[in-house]
C-alpha cells in the first residue's frame, strides 16, 4: 500500500467482500499540495514570531533597560543593564510614581525590577538604604550600588523621588501601585491612559495571559464534561435523558439571567469610564442577546421534539451497542482532543509571540524601548484562517477513521471475521484521503472566515444609529452563513463515508451520498436529525457549564483587562473540545443510515439478498414506521452473484 498507488483487491467472489473495488488512488491531490503549501507559510510566520516575539513582556512587565521582571534575560546590543537575571525580582518600580506622565505610550519615570514593593512610607535615603538591606529590593537604578545610597553624589537624580510612598504589587501587570490617595489617583489615571491607549489586539493577549489559569482550569472542566456526556450517551437510559435535559434548561436559563445581570453591573459601575470595563459590557451584552436567543430555540425544539424523545433513546442504544463492539473506537476522540489540544498551545504561543513581535531601540541613557512591527502583526490573519483549517482537517480525519470503522463492521455479514476495522480505517484515510478531508475542512473554514468578517462589521456599525439597515442585513447574512456551514458539515461526514467505500474523490462522493439519502423514507431522516439534536444539546450542556464557570471565576478578577475574550476563547473551546468527544455518536449515526440508505438499496431482505442491517437497527427503523413494507417494493440494484455489495461507482 502506498500513496497513489493500487490499493488490491482480489477478483474472486469471497464471502462479505463489501468493498468490490479493483484498486483505490489517492483522492484530491492538488487539495493535498494546496495544504501543504499555506502550511509552508504557517511555519514562516511562527519563526518569524518567536523569534523577534516577547508575550512575557505584556504580562509580567519590563523595567526601562529591557528586561523582564521575572525572568532570566538575553543581553541586548549596546543597552548596558540588559541581559540581568531578574528571577526574584517581580514587581515592576517606578521611580516617580507620584508625578507619572505618559508621552507617545512611555512613561517619563525610570522604571526598575525590584523583588519587594516598599510596604510602609520611605522619607530618606537611609530608609531607602536601610529597606534594601533588611529586603534584598534595591530603588536605586542598577549602576548604583546600595552602600552608596546615602553617599554618591547622583543618589537623589538615581534613587526613587522622595517621600517614597507604600505600594502593593498590582495583581495583574505586577507595578507597586502606590497606597497614597493623592499618588494612587494620579498614578491610576496613567495606567488607565496607557491601558486605553494600547491596541485592543494587545489587551486581548494581556486578558489571555492574565487569566491563564482560569483559562486552564475551565478548559479542564470542558474536558470533564465531555466525558461525562459521553458516557452518558453510552450507558444512556430514560432517566439519565431526563435529569440531562433538566439540568440542560436550568443551565441555559440561570447563564442568560447572569449575563443579563452582570451587564447591568458592568454599566453601573463606577470603573465603567475604563476602554476594558466598555469592551467588557459590549462582549457581555452580546453574550446575553445570543445565549437568550439560543436559549428560546433550544427550548422550543425541545418541546416540539419531546414525543421523539424515547425513540431518539432506542436510536442511541442501537449506537451504543455498536460502539461496544469496537471499544477502541472510544479512544479516537482522545487522540485527536490531544493532538488539537498539542496544536492549540502551540499556536496561542505564536500569537502572543506574534503580536509582541517588535525592534528593542535603545536610547543614549542606554534605555530600551521597543518599536512594533506593523506588518507582521496583522498576519494575524492568516495565522487564524490557519487555526481554523487546522482543526477542522484533524477533526475531518477523524470523522473519516470512525466514518470507515462504521462502515467495515456494518457492511461485514460474519462479524467474527473482522480484524482490526480502525487501523485499516486509519491506513485507508493517510494513504488515500488526506485530500478528501482537507477541501472539506476547507469549505468549512470558507463559510466560517466570512461569518467572522460580517460579525465584526456589525460590532463596528452597532454604534451608529445610521446604519440599522445595513446592521439588519449584516445580521442576516452572518445567521444565512451560519446555517449554510451546518448543511456543509452535514454533506462533508456523508461525502468522507461515501469516499470511504467507494474511494472516490470529495465532490463525486458528496454528490452520490446525497442521491441515495434523498431515497430515504421521510421518518428515517426524521430519527437522524433527532439523534444529532440531541448530541448538540450535550454540546450546548458542556458549553453552557463551562461559560457558568468562566463568569463566577473571570467576574471576580475584572482588574484592567478584557476578560470577556478569554470567556468567549473558553467557550470556543468547550465547544470544540464536546464536538471532538460527541462527534463519535454524531459521526456513527450519520455513517450508519448511509449505509442503511446503501443497504435497502442494494438488497431486499430476501435469502438470496438478506440486509447487512443487523436486528436492533431493524426494529428500530421499523418501529418509527407503520408502513415497513413499502422496503420491499424499493428497485434494487442488482450484485455479480446477488449478495456482495457493489460499489456505487468505480475509482479511475
Amino acid at each position: 500500500m502506498r500513496c497513489c498507488g493500487e490499493y488490491q483487491v482480489s477478483e474472486v467472489s469471497r464471502q462479505r467482500q463489501w468493498r468490490p473495488l479493483i484498486y483505490r488512488k489517492c483522492t484530491d491531490i492538488p487539495w493535498l499540495v494546496l495544504f501543504f503549501v499555506f502550511w509552508s507559510g504557517l511555519v514562516f510566520i511562527a519563526g518569524y514570531a518567536l523569534v523577534a516575539g516577547a508575550a512575557e513582556r505584556l504580562v509580567f512587565g519590563y523595567d526601562s533597560y529591557g528586561n523582564v521582571c521575572g525572568r532570566r534575560n538575553s543581553p541586548i546590543p549596546n543597552a548596558p543593564f540588559s541581559g540581568q537575571d531578574m528571577t526574584y525580582r517581580k514587581h515592576v518600580f517606578f521611580l516617580d510614581s507620584c508625578n507619572l506622565e505618559i508621552r507617545n505610550l512611555k512613561i517619563n519615570s525610570v522604571a526598575l525590577c525590584v523583588s519587594d514593593c516598599p510596604q510602609e512610607q520611605l522619607n530618606t535615603l537611609h530608609e531607602v538604604q536601610f529597606f534594601a538591606k533588611n529586603n534584598g529590593s534595591y530603588l536605586c537604578v542598577y549602576k548604583l550600588n546600595y552602600t552608596e545610597y546615602t553617599t554618591h553624589t547622583k543618589a537623589l537624580e538615581w534613587c526613587p523621588v522622595l517621600p517614597v510612598p507604600s505600594s502593593k504589587s498590582f495583581p495583574l501587570f505586577n507595578r507597586c501601585v502606590p497606597q497614597n490617595p493623592d499618588c494612587y489617583s494620579r498614578f491610576a489615571s496613567v495606567l488607565i491612559n496607557v491601558v486605553n491607549e494600547v491596541d485592543f489586539f494587545h489587551r486581548i493577549l494581556s486578558g489571555i495571559m492574565a487569566g491563564k489559569d482560569n483559562v486552564i482550569g475551565l478548559s479542564i472542566l470542558a474536558v470533564g464534561l465531555s466525558v461525562i456526556m459521553v458516557l452518558t450517551f453510552l450507558f444512556i437510559s430514560t432517566l439519565l435523558v431526563h435529569i440531562f435535559l433538566t439540568l440542560l434548561i436550568f443551565g441555559l436559563l440561570f447563564v442568560s439571567g447572569v449575563l443579563w445581570w452582570l451587564y447591568y453591573d458592568h454599566v453601573n459601575d463606577p470603573s465603567y469610564e475604563l476602554e476594558t470595563e466598555k469592551e467588557n459590557a459590549k462582549f457581555l451584552l452580546g453574550f446575553a442577546i445570543i445565549a437568550t436567543l439560543v436559549t428560546i430555540v433550544l427550548l422550543t425544539f425541545i418541546f416540539v421534539l419531546r414525543k421523539s424523545i424515547q425513540m431518539t433513546i432506542q436510536l442511541f442504544l442501537v449506537t451504543s451497542k455498536f460502539i461496544r463492539c469496537m471499544p477502541l473506537l472510544v479512544l479516537q476522540p482522545v487522540w485527536t482532543f490531544v493532538i488539537l489540544i498539542f496544536y492549540w498551545v502551540l499556536w496561542v504561543a505564536v500569537l502572543l509571540s506574534l503580536g509582541t513581535s517588535g525592534n528593542a531601540q535603545v536610547s543614549p541613557e542606554g534605555q530600551v524601548e521597543y518599536k512594533p512591527l506593523a506588518g507582521i502583526r496583522y498576519m494575524w490573519w492568516y495565522h487564524l484562517i490557519g487555526f481554523i483549517w487546522t482543526s477542522e482537517f484533524f477533526l475531518a480525519c477523524q470523522q473519516m477513521i470512525i466514518s470507515g470503522a462504521t462502515v467495515s463492521w456494518y457492511l461485514h455479514r460474519d462479524k467474527n471475521k473482522i480484524r482490526h476495522p480502525i487501523l485499516s480505517s486509519l491506513s485507508l484515510v493517510f494513504w488515500y484521503h488526506l485530500g478528501t478531508a482537507i477541501i472539506g475542512s476547507f469549505l468549512i473554514t470558507l463559510m466560517r472566515i466570512p461569518r467572522m468578517v460580517l460579525c465584526y462589521t456589525f460590532q463596528l456599525l452597532r454604534d451608529k444609529p445610521d446604519n440599522v439597515c445595513s446592521r439588519c442585513t449584516l445580521k442576516c447574512c452572518a445567521c444565512s452563513s451560519f446555517c449554510f456551514e451546518k448543511f456543509l458539515k452535514s454533506l462533508d461526514q456523508n461525502a468522507y463515508t461515501a469516499s470511504i467505500i467507494n474511494g472516490t474523490p470529495f465532490c463525486t462522493s458528496a454528490n452520490d451520498a446525497y442521491g441515495i439519502l434523498a431515497k430515504n423514507p421521510p421518518h428515517v431522516s426524521s430519527l437522524n436529525c433527532s439523534g444529532v439534536f440531541l448530541i448538540l444539546l450535550g454540546k450546548v450542556f458542556v458549553v453552557c457549564f463551562t461559560v457558568f464557570g468562566g463568569l463566577m471565576a473571570f467576574n471576580y478578577h475584572r482588574e484592567l483587562h478584557v476578560w470577556a475574550i478569554p470567556l468567549l476563547l473558553v467557550a470556543f473551546f468547550a465547544y470544540l473540545v464536546s464536538h471532538c468527544f460527541l462527534s463519535l455518536f454524531e459521526t456513527v449515526i450519520h455513517s450508519l443510515f448511509l449505509c442503511y440508505a446503501v443497504d435497502i438499496e442494494t438488497n431486499d431482505g430476501s435469502l438470496e439478498k438478506p440486509y447487512f442491517m443487523e436486528q436492533d437497527l431493524k426494529a428500530l427503523i421499523h418501529q418509527t414506521n407503520t408502513e415497513a413494507d413499502k422496503l420491499k417494493n424499493r428497485p434494487h440494484q442488482n450484485g455479480d452473484d446477488g449478495i456482495e455489495l457493489q460499489a456505487l461507482s468505480r475509482a479511475d
